[in-house]
């Protein structure tokens, strides 16, 4: 099982490396920018000041949320988000997403709780391919200058409270 799903995510991320071409010598906001599928997620570091702190020294993994996870949200959710008055939501929801260090797809097992940089936890499960929190890791280890990028299908949420 950990060998399909290993297989799975080396074949995924072969696939995507086209589009992030080049990307070790880009940060990890750079290299999302230039993939062209993660202007939601840009607009989002931007509107909660997040932009320089991922562009910093690092090592960050970040589990990034295509375009199209973010429109799969219920209508109107990006916008109220990006509201100045919604911007400590924002920073919550965008800091769960990042993990300190990096953390390689070779680095995951089956149950792992990775802390965030947020302060909660994200669990990884590896049964029918990689997950955090359930989100399907579609293509994983793309390197930049200041850590790794994996793909994720949808928008994880911090626990309330």
């Amino acid at each position: 099982m950990i060998r399909r799903t290993f297989l799975a995510l080396t074949a995924a991320t072969a696939f995507a490396m086209p589009a992030f071409a080049e990307s070790h010598s880009k940060d990890i906001v750079d290299t999302a920018v230039a993939a062209g599928s993660f202007n939601t997620l840009a607009a989002a570091l931007t509107a909660a000041g997040l932009v320089e702190t991922l562009k910093g020294e690092g090592p960050f993994t970040v589990f990034a949320p295509t375009d199209a996870a973010f429109a799969a949200l219920p209508a109107g959710t990006v916008e109220d988000l990006l509201k100045p008055e919604n911007k400590d939501k924002l920073i919550a929801i965008l800091t769960y997403h990042v993990v300190a260090g990096k953390v390689m797809s070779t680095d995951l097992t089956e149950g792992m709780m990775a802390p965030t940089v947020n302060g909660a936890s994200v669990t990884i499960t590896l049964d029918g391919g990689a997950k955090v929190n359930g989100a399907v890791i579609s293509a994983a280890d793309i390197e930049a200058s200041n850590g790794v990028i994996h793909v994720i299908d949808a928008v994880i949420l911090p626990p309330e409270g």
